[in-house]
């Protein structure tokens, strides 16, 4: 068995971005040389996510507005979180909805997707350096 570990590191110009990553692990994938296994691909920080979906950009929109209904920014006040230094308590909330990581299996050198699915980063408290862990376990 083999594995290979790799960090892509995000620092967004926006407070929220949905960024689509599906390439990047595709090149991590083929740079390894593993045929078959699994590969998680897992973001490092509690404000931002990592999720699988279309790549449409309407559902994007979609959801930031879907997610900003459930866990709106301000008033910052309303959150416990926020009464101390802090100001992003939407942000954890928001990636405890969208999930913190995937897995999908390898097949054959590819990443073994059903139709229109992607991977994308999910962030929530941005304009920071974060990182997302690719790992890939196989033959």
């Amino acid at each position: 068995m083999k594995s290979t570990r790799e960090y892509l590191w995000f620092n967004t110009d926006s407070r929220v971005e949905l960024i689509n990553i599906t390439e990047d692990v595709r090149k991590i994938l083929t740079d390894s040389g593993i045929k078959e296994g699994l590969c998680l691909v897992n973001a490092m920080h509690i404000t931002a996510s990592v999720f699988i979906n279309d790549a449409e950009s309407g559902l994007h929109e979609d959801f930031k507005e879907w997610l900003e209904e459930l866990a709106p920014h301000e008033p910052t006040d309303q959150y416990r979180h926020n009464r101390g230094v802090e100001n992003n308590a939407d942000a954890h909330l928001k990636r405890q909805i969208m999930g913190r990581d995937v897995t999908v299996a390898i097949t054959d050198g590819e990443l073994d997707f059903g139709p229109w699915e992607q991977i994308f980063y999910g962030e929530f408290d941005g304009k920071r350096d974060k990182r997302v862990m690719v790992k890939i376990i196989g033959e």
